[in-house]
């Protein structure tokens, strides 16, 4: 991961070993010597000719003092740094850091890199430690001193240390970060995951799915937040800040825009005033920034197989320190492999609605009923924790009145499961043609699809509707018992002979007759109606038995009752995770003075 910034990376000491030279400057910056008012000649003797870097910036932040080796260690002359304020010399992108240990006297030190400031360009990889100056209980200033190059095996040890961390880190969030398919969960999981161990406040925005754009080129399209996390007490402070599901834009100049712009990470570090404003991507995160106090920004771009898609943006405050470069790189790292996972949910959506759509599609026209029987249907496809499966129903319109009514499932999910359900549906039609008993056309149908090696399984419910003769003729190929639902009188599931699922050559079909009256309605569902995970499937049939549903009135009705009570957004149907199909068929009275079937005029 690249990225730009405008200095290094802060962090606290840690106790160690020192060189000679870090032990003298340590001696130096604590005041181990002689207080400066009983020999001040001889103290000023030592800090010029001492080999270490030495400065010093009083509590305005202006340079008051530096010896001969810390303009050698810069490359700066006392010129360009003695009574300037840090925020017009080389020294600018380290203000944040400066101003930091004022407030709150910790030590802490900062390798340089190559700010893009006024002044003379510092040298990249000084390794800089700044301590507050107390005098009379108040901080007074800071120490500034210049520390030589690590030992070659403190190096390596440093390193080995940054590269544990780091794969500590990646293994963490590969545990946290893309445990769904789902393209919102996977943000909350990335902002959780960087709030508050990397951040005080964290957002993700995603490009449209249907707005494609390269790294590193012009973006003028807006992003959708799908993700906001912040650090305890903070939420008074953003309330101003975009939530999940609006929609935002990002100025172009600021942190994120030169961070979509470039494609690469964009650090910005000791943030106030004006440069805050100008780092901010809109007046609502400005406003958002100042109250929180945020003074360091990353922004970091997510992409994946070379596609922009979204944006991870990180705040800190004050209290925390600012953003290194290490972390930048370590950052993006995590922010690349959260976008792998983010472009996977993208095409599984994909991919869901095309199978949708198909469904869709081939359930949108099922064949005309004849006119003595009234139809309704409803298609769910299933919430995000699951897939489009592969239900399905079809009515196909048979002589002398009759109407063969189908309701399907092919096992499985996805394209593949719907294309096998058109498969399904096709050859039903061509079979169902042969004007055959309901037990022959499933024999048939079992014969046929199990010589195709490739296709899935099915259950399938057949429903022969007869009004002329008043019956209804069914066969089951493993599917769920349909429901007749009569006026004044329970729910109740008919028992019907039910044999192996279609595409197993298994054969054993048959079927059985039960009278249909005027005004009663036959229900066909799918099991993702009824079935919740860890229930015995009796135990979800009897919930349906025991629904008291409208048997009279429009058949709409009856179907809104039933997926109001049971489907996932119903109170009887916590955790359904499957897609649904329904169909209801209710006989029409015969029109007073129509002869009776088989008699002609």
């Amino acid at each position: 991961m690249r990225f730009r910034h405008g200095n290094g990376g802060e962090r606290a000491t840690a106790a160690g070993p020192m060189s000679r030279a870090r032990a003298a400057a340590a001696a130096l910056v604590g005041g181990g010597g002689a207080p400066a008012g009983d020999r001040p000649d001889l103290f000023r003797d030592v800090l010029a000719t001492a080999p270490v870097g030495m400065a010093l910036v009083d509590e305005q932040l202006r340079w008051q003092y530096l010896n001969a080796a810390f303009t050698t260690a810069t490359g700066l002359r006392p010129a360009d740094l003695l009574g300037h304020p840090v925020d017009e010399t080389a020294f600018a992108g380290t203000a944040g850091t400066l101003r930091r240990v004022l407030t709150d006297g910790r030590e802490r030190e900062q390798l340089t890199g190559d700010p893009e400031t006024p002044g003379a360009p510092v040298p990249p990889g000084l390794r800089l430690r700044y301590r507050a100056l107390v005098t009379g209980g108040r901080t007074t200033g800071i120490v500034v001193a210049v520390l030589e190059d690590p030992e070659p095996a403190d190096d390596l040890r440093h390193e080995l240390t940054r590269a544990r961390a780091r794969l500590a880190l990646l293994d963490a969030a590969a545990e946290r970060i893309g445990t769904t398919l789902d393209v919102d969960t996977t943000c909350a999981e990335l902002a959780a995951f960087a709030v508050p161990g990397l951040a005080d406040l964290a957002t993700v925005d995603v490009l449209p799915p249907d707005a494609p754009v390269r790294a590193g080129r012009p973006l003028r399209t807006r992003l959708h937040r799908t993700a906001v996390e912040y650090a305890e007490g903070l939420r008074d402070a953003v309330a101003e800040l975009a939530g999940p599901g609006q929609s935002v834009r990002h100025r172009e100049g600021s942190a994120a825009g030169r961070s979509l712009a470039s494609g690469t990470a964009v650090l910005a570090d000791g943030l106030r005033g004006d440069d805050l404003a100008e780092s901010a991507p809109d007046p609502a995160s400005l406003a958002a920034y100042r109250a929180t106090g945020v003074t360091s920004l990353l922004a970091v771009p997510l992409i994946a197989r070379g596609q922009l898609i979204g944006l991870l943006t990180l705040a800190r405050t004050a209290a925390s320190p600012g953003f290194s470069p290490d972390e930048a790189v370590l950052i993006g790292d995590l922010a690349g492999r959260a976008a792998t996972s983010l472009d996977n949910a993208r095409r599984f959506a994909r991919s869901q609605g095309i199978a949708l759509e198909l469904q869709r599609a081939l359930l949108s026209e099922p064949g005309s009923p004849h006119q003595n029987l009234d139809l309704a249907s409803r298609y769910l496809p299933s919430g995000t924790s699951s897939v489009v499966g592969g239900d399905w129903y079809e009515t196909v319109r048979l002589p002398f009145g009759r109407t063969l009514l189908v309701m399907g499932d092919v096992m499985g999910h996805g394209v593949e499961a719907a294309v096998d359900m058109s498969t399904y549906r096709s050859t039903l039609r061509d079979v169902a043609g042969m004007d055959l008993p309901p037990h022959r056309i499933l024999r048939q149908l079992d014969t046929v699809i199990a010589a195709n090696e490739s296709a899935r399984p099915a259950t399938c419910l057949l429903a022969l509707a007869d009004p002329g003769r008043g019956r209804w003729t069914l066969s089951s190929a493993g599917h769920l018992p349909p429901a007749l639902i009569a006026p004044g009188r329970p729910t109740e599931l008919l028992k019907i002979p039910t044999g192996p699922p279609l595409g197993t050559g298994l054969g054993g079909y048959e079927q059985t007759a039960v009278d249909l009256s005027v005004g009663e309605t036959l229900l066909m569902y799918t099991d993702g109606l009824v079935e919740r995970r860890d229930e015995d499937i009796d135990v979800s049939l009897e919930r349906l038995a025991a629904l008291r549903l409208p048997a009279e009135g429009e058949l709409d009705d009856l179907l809104d009752a039933v997926l109001h009570a049971l489907a996932p957004a119903g109170p009887s149907a916590p955790g359904a995770e499957d897609d649904i199909a329904v169909l209801a068929a209710r006989p029409r009275p015969r029109p007073e003075g129509a002869p009776p079937r088989g008699v002609l005029r």
